[in-house]
C-alpha cells in the first residue's frame, strides 16, 4: 500500500463567504473542518491541515497545520498542495480535499490511487471536475513550485498540463461545497 498523507485545505481568504475563515463555520453544530477531518483521516497515515490564519484554532484540532510556502502565501489552493507535499516524506502521496467539502467519499484516497498510479496525479469528478480533491505525488513538488514561481495559480490549469488520471464518482452532492454563509 503506497504510503498516503492527507492534507485539508483551509488556507483561503474566504472572500465568497464574507471574509470569514470558511473552515472555523459551524455546520450541524461542529466545525466545517472537523466534518473534512473525519471524512479524510481513516483514508491515510497521517492528516495536515493547510491554513493563512487562525492558526491556533486550527491546531487546537490535534492536526500538524501547514501555512503556504514563503513568498506564495494566499496563492490559492496550488500553494497549500505544495506546502504538503513537502511537509511529507519522498515517495509518498498526498490527499487534498477542501475544507469547505463536508461530505466526501468514504473510498475518495482508494478510488484516487488507482486514477494516479500511473500518471503521479489525479483529481476526483463527478457532473464536473473537482481538482481540490486530488492525490499527488511527492515527484511533483519541483513542477508545482515551478509553476506557481511563475505565476500561475489555476488548479485545473496546471493538473490539465500535467499526465494525470480522473477518479469519476457518481454523487455530485458528495462534492458540493459550501462556499456562502447562507449555504451553513
Amino acid at each position: 500500500m503506497a504510503e498516503l498523507h492527507a492534507l485539508v485545505l483551509a488556507g483561503g481568504r474566504g472572500s465568497r463567504m464574507g471574509g470569514v475563515d470558511k473552515g472555523l463555520q459551524l455546520l450541524d453544530g461542529r466545525l466545517l473542518v472537523v466534518h473534512v477531518i473525519e471524512r479524510l483521516a481513516p483514508q491515510a497515515r497521517a492528516l495536515s491541515i493547510s491554513a493563512n490564519r487562525n492558526l491556533d484554532s486550527y491546531a487546537a484540532l490535534g492536526h500538524p497545520v501547514l501555512a503556504d510556502p514563503p513568498g506564495l502565501e494566499f496563492a490559492g489552493p496550488l500553494a497549500g498542495m505544495l506546502a504538503g507535499l513537502e511537509a511529507i516524506p519522498e515517495d509518498s502521496w498526498l490527499l487534498t480535499a477542501a475544507c469547505d467539502c463536508p461530505h466526501l467519499p468514504l473510498d475518495l484516497a482508494e478510488r484516487l490511487l488507482a486514477a494516479a498510479l500511473p500518471h503521479g496525479l489525479a483529481f476526483a469528478q463527478a457532473a464536473r471536475e473537482h481538482p481540490t480533491h486530488a492525490l499527488l505525488h511527492t515527484r511533483l513538488r519541483q513542477p508545482l513550485r515551478a509553476h506557481l514561481e511563475t505565476a500561475g495559480r489555476a488548479v485545473l490549469g496546471w493538473m490539465r498540463n500535467r499526465p494525470h488520471g480522473v477518479a469519476h464518482f457518481d454523487d455530485e452532492a458528495a462534492f458540493a461545497n459550501l462556499n456562502h454563509l447562507t449555504d451553513l
